[in-house]
């Protein structure tokens, strides 16, 4: 109500004063043109009345527009990380500079020079902003601007500087990320989002007991990252519907951040829209050991393979190991000789024959 008032009061003067200046002069035009003897001063009354009069009942719309503009641009700034901001307005004051320059000449042309100078200015401004921003990565360094992300800022809310991390559901009963997090591999905020949080009590609330086990396990997971000084776990307020992967990605796109997870389908979403994803089951097949063509080898062979006469194993990564001729050794441990290594989406398969075989050949 006071910001409607002072409006309303703005607005009537300022009305009032346009009248004064442009609606009297019209009024007295027209007295002149149709006859009418008025005195000067009426048409000056006429015209600033008329003028407030507009101003006092147009002020409160003017003023609701307004404060709804204004909100509606804080909100969008507030999650306009704070690194496009900076490179944004260097690229906006470059751009004005650089329309400013280069319109001086543009006032001595007849008509056009009255207005051609404010609109490519302005043009030129915004596209100085948009350039800079799409072009910060190449920037950054040119500026020296921190890459480091601050755990919090004094007012306890996120500060993004560099893409931050957000764990979904899947990573987070999984429950290596702690590990992770723990050997110092992965550090600074990790980000859990409200609708994660509900799924996983969810889950926990299950009337399933596999599926309950698993989500008290995943809120294990997350009290003892809570622990680790490695990391900050953040808890993050989001207000959007809908499914939980769709928000994860809208998310991490709003924030710049990058996902961890291990959910192969939320892997190739988050691509599609150009979303960063640390894959916790590519990281565990990029550090298993390499095993190359001729190595010999130790396995103990569990079980039947596919083809007739093979035998499974599996190394101490889980990685399998099929041995060709390997059946009649179930239950031993023997020593193979890698004959070819395949990587599938699925993990990493060796394939072997057992030196007693190599010998007889």
């Amino acid at each position: 109500m006071v910001y409607e008032r002072i409006g309303r009061l703005m607005a009537t003067l300022i009305g009032a004063t346009a009248g004064y200046q442009v609606l009297s002069y019209s009024l007295e035009t027209l007295w002149i043109r149709l006859g009418v003897d008025l005195p000067g001063s009426m048409s000056t009354w006429l015209g600033t009345l008329g003028g407030a009069l507009a101003g006092l009942f147009v002020g409160p719309m003017i003023v609701r527009l307004y404060r709804a503009s204004v909100g509606r641009l804080l909100k969008t700034l507030y999650h306009i990380p704070i690194q496009d901001m900076i490179i944004g307005i260097i690229g906006l004051l470059l751009g004005l500079v650089i329309g400013i320059l280069g319109t001086i000449p543009l006032p001595r042309i007849p008509v056009i020079g009255y207005y051609a100078p404010l609109v490519i200015t302005l043009t030129m401004g915004y596209a100085g902003a948009l350039v800079a921003i799409k072009k910060k990565e190449e920037l950054l360094p040119l500026f020296k601007l921190s890459s480091k992300v601050q755990d919090r800022s004094k007012s306890g809310r996120l500060s993004h500087r560099t893409p931050c991390k957000i764990l979904d559901t899947s990573v987070i009963i999984d429950g290596r990320i702690a590990d992770i997090c723990k050997s110092g591999f992965i550090e600074g905020v990790l980000l859990v989002p409200n609708f994660v949080l509900e799924e996983l009590q969810h889950i926990a609330d299950s009337s399933d007991m596999l599926k309950r086990n698993r989500g008290r396990r995943g809120l294990d997971i997350l009290n003892k990252m809570r622990k680790e000084n490695n990391v900050t776990i953040q808890i993050w307020d989001e207000a959007e519907q809908g499914e939980v992967d769709s928000r994860l990605v809208r998310l991490a796109k709003k924030l710049g951040a990058k996902v961890i997870t291990n959910d192969y389908n939320l892997n190739k979403v988050a691509e599609l829209h150009g979303v960063s994803v640390l894959n916790i089951n590519e990281l565990a097949n990029a550090i298993k050991p390499v095993v190359l063509p001729g190595e010999e080898m130790t396995v103990h062979v569990i079980k039947d393979g596919k083809e007739q006469g093979q035998g499974v194993g599996y190394l101490d990564d889980g990685t399998m190991i099929v041995v060709d001729g390997g059946r009649k050794y179930i239950g031993e441990s023997i020593g193979v000789l890698v004959t070819s290594v395949l990587q599938t989406a699925a993990g990493r398969m060796i394939f072997a024959k057992p030196k007693a075989m190599e010998r007889a050949l």
